[in-house]
């Protein structure tokens, strides 16, 4: 059996901007440090993402020192954000149920108003630990989240990554392929494991962190969206809804939640606890 070690890394501080590839990240109770701690919203307060809005991932987002962070996109100008301070909470729409969060600075929000072509603001989540719990389905008491869809860290496989465009290469739709990883927007990338192995793993360590698999990652539209040009298709779920149906989901990686936080580097050993 080959080696299970992370390929790479990935953080997103905007939700469905475009993010980092670190070396190392700390593993925090609600995710990676620093990933997807701000969202846009529309004008009724609904985060947008982009399942609305494919161009969100022309748009690319890094951190700063502070928790700030500064964004970009084709044809706008660089723009810095603090993380907002001394403003009052206010509840924001996600999946239908409302996350409490801060309204970045104006400025903000006329940026992304101007990029997207409508009225838009961007929006903080100032406290993981107290704002959003994990789905109750699957959470233990206490256990939060970020502005992640459902749960704190998402990890995907090159074998399956493999494996997949190989399907893809034999259906109908083969021109779109081979799909690069960014279309699945994960948080961890590990290299050395068998084809779909991680659909088992019920508990790993990485690094100095452990790590709780709650269940397979359900995916969306979003990943039918080309990364560089904002561009749709109808691969991976045409291929994923033949071959990787699980339940009522058309499954590619791996949730997770840390059970023990720690961090975690490119390279690391990828050890299966059970």
């Amino acid at each position: 059996m080959s080696r299970m070690y992370v390929r790479s890394l990935h953080v997103h501080p905007v939700k469905s901007l475009t993010g980092t590839a670190p070396d190392e990240a700390a593993v925090e109770p609600w995710g990676l440090s620093g990933d997807r701690r701000w969202a846009v919203v529309d004008a009724g307060g609904a985060v947008v993402t982009q399942r609305q809005q494919p161009r969100l991932a022309l748009a690319a987002a890094r951190p700063l020192a502070g928790g700030g962070i500064e964004v970009s996109a084709p044809g706008m100008p660089r723009l810095v954000v603090d993380v907002p301070g001394g403003s009052a909470p206010e509840p924001v729409l996600l999946f239908g149920k409302k996350v409490e969060t801060v309204a970045a600075a104006g400025e903000a929000a006329a940026w992304f108003a101007a990029y997207l072509g409508v009225p838009a603001r961007l929006v903080h989540l100032d406290d993981p630990a107290v704002r959003r719990p994990v789905d109750p389905e699957y959470a233990l008491p206490g256990e939060t989240v970020s502005l992640a869809d459902a749960y704190p860290v998402l990890l995907t496989t090159t074998g399956s990554l493999e494996a997949l465009n190989a399907l893809i290469a034999g259906g109908d739709h083969a021109a779109e392929g081979p799909l690069p990883m960014d279309r699945f927007r994960p948080n961890l990338v590990v290299a050395g494991a068998a084809a779909w192995a991680e659909d088992g793993w019920r508990r790993l360590a990485i690094g100095d962190a452990v790590f709780r698999g709650v269940r397979e990652c359900g995916r969306c539209v979003v990943t039918t969206t080309d990364q560089r040009t904002a561009e749709r298709g109808k691969e991976p779920l045409k291929t994923l809804a033949a071959h990787r149906r699980i339940g009522r989901s058309l499954a590619f990686g791996r949730q997770l939640v840390p059970v023990r936080p720690g961090t975690v580097r490119v390279g690391d050993a990828v050890r299966v606890l059970e």
